[in-house]
């Protein structure tokens, strides 16, 4: 998730390419993530009562996903997830959970203060830690594509939204600056083609990228002062803005170069 948005070739994912004639389709894997997800949906209909908003999100969220990763399976002539992408799948779905809580927490009169908070936060702690187990498995693995870190990323940036979107409930709507950063940069991106040049490796971009999720989080949980929380967030913000802003500056001084992967 550096800068939220990354390289891919900063992304250590990985997809196992299989001849047309292999075992198993394109559309298997995302099958069983969308499967998996209904189980947690009803892992969560019996222990917190979700309701009908939160099963209409979780379901869109993974249907819609799935059908976007078979897609991108079909397009690099993949037919099945290599095990770094197993476990990004196995995130998806615990994101699609806090998703799900968090569209029923809204529908909600409560609002943020309705959702089972512990969970969410169980969910999404869980879902930031296998972020660092898929890197290990690729590397451990050596295999690396574009399609899997693009999975990788994507699933970040996703719990990102979603994150700030509960968030700003409690602290206000400039919370959702740090979940519609990268969509906004990645809608840039479509019309501006020197957005789209690779950018060199940048621990400072990763940093920040990571510490959004954990802030966030921490926020979500309510263990912070609201005094404490707003300006815990404001800092990642800002934080955020300056990656960005300096990624964006480093761009258009080399806008001239061959552009690449968004």
């Amino acid at each position: 998730m550096p800068r939220i948005v990354a390289e891919a070739g900063e992304w250590r994912n990985t997809v196992t390419i299989r001849e047309q004639g292999g075992a198993g389709t394109a559309a298997g894997e995302p099958t069983v993530g969308v499967v998996g997800q209904v189980a947690v949906l009803a892992s969560l209909w019996a222990s917190v009562g979700l309701g009908p908003v939160g099963w209409v999100a979780g379901t869109g969220y993974a249907v819609a996903g799935g059908a976007l990763l078979t897609v991108g399976l079909h397009r690099s002539g993949g037919w099945s997830l290599g095990p770094a992408d197993r476990v990004t799948l196995a995130r998806a779905v615990l994101v699609g959970g806090v998703t799900a809580l968090v569209a029923e927490a809204l529908a909600t009169d409560g609002g943020a203060q309705s959702a089972p908070v512990a969970i969410l936060v169980v969910l999404a702690v869980t879902a930031l830690a296998l972020d660092g187990v898929d890197g290990y498995v690729a590397r451990r693995t050596g295999t690396v594509s574009a399609l899997g870190a693009r999975f990788d990323m994507e699933v970040d940036a996703f719990l990102i939204l979603v994150l700030s979107v509960f968030v700003a409930g409690s602290l206000g709507a400039w919370v959702l600056a740090i979940g519609v950063m990268r969509y906004a940069f990645a809608a840039a991106a479509r019309g501006l083609p020197w957005l789209r040049t690779t950018l060199p490796p940048s621990m400072a971009r990763k940093t920040v990228a990571a510490v959004q999720g954990v802030v966030l989080t921490v926020a979500a949980a309510g263990v912070l002062a609201q005094w404490l929380a707003m300006t815990v967030v404001a800092l990642a913000l800002a934080a955020l803005v300056w990656s960005f802003g300096r990624d964006v500056g480093w761009l258009w001084r080399n806008r001239h170069r061959p552009a690449g992967l968004a």
